[in-house]
């Protein structure tokens, strides 16, 4: 397997390229920033190795724990991690609902702590449905797309890399798809 390093060296490197291929395709240097973004997001913080202690996990630093229960339950070079069609939607979802417990466990600190309200169900789906029109109002109705585009693009460098490196030492293709 490629180390951490030529992982993260052949995201880097492969930025440009996508860069190019991102504004070919929109021709909006706001989405193409974003797309870079997310995929630099995606192959260094937010990619497949997550599952495992590895350099990605360990840049999370005080907010490794966040990662905990991920790595618990995937079983490391699975196909719900380092797999092409499920990884990254599987890591975006589970990050998303994390920080959406993490809210409400918040919510009901500061209710509990400071005799507050707590958030609602209502008030907790308009709160992320606000994010989601607020991105879309300032960068286009598409950004969402491509900021999870960028994320997939970026682990799947990390992927195909492995699954590259897999077939010079063995021969045979793994099944990460």
């Amino acid at each position: 397997m490629p180390s951490g390093r030529t992982h993260d060296l052949l995201t880097i490197l492969l930025v440009v390229p996508a860069a190019v291929g991102a504004y070919a395709l929109t021709l909006s240097f706001p989405r193409t920033a974003v797309f870079c973004f997310a995929f630099l997001f995606g192959g260094v913080m937010f990619g497949p190795d997550l599952d495992t202690r590895s350099k990605q996990y360990s840049r999370w630093g005080i907010f490794r724990f966040l990662w905990f229960p991920y790595r618990a339950f995937f079983k490391h070079r699975s196909r719900f991690s380092h797999g092409l069609l499920l990884g990254t939607a599987i890591r975006v979802v589970y990050f998303m609902g994390l920080c959406s417990l993490l809210l409400i466990a918040g919510s009901w600190v500061y209710a509990t702590v400071a005799g507050g309200k707590m958030l609602s169900f209502d008030e907790f789906t308009a709160m992320w449905r606000t994010i989601g029109d607020l991105c879309r109002q300032r960068l286009g109705e598409g950004i969402l797309l491509t900021l999870f585009l960028g994320m997939w693009f970026g682990a799947a460098s990390h992927t195909l890399t492995d699954l590259a490196g897999t077939y010079v030492k063995t021969g045979r293709r793994s099944k990460l798809f």
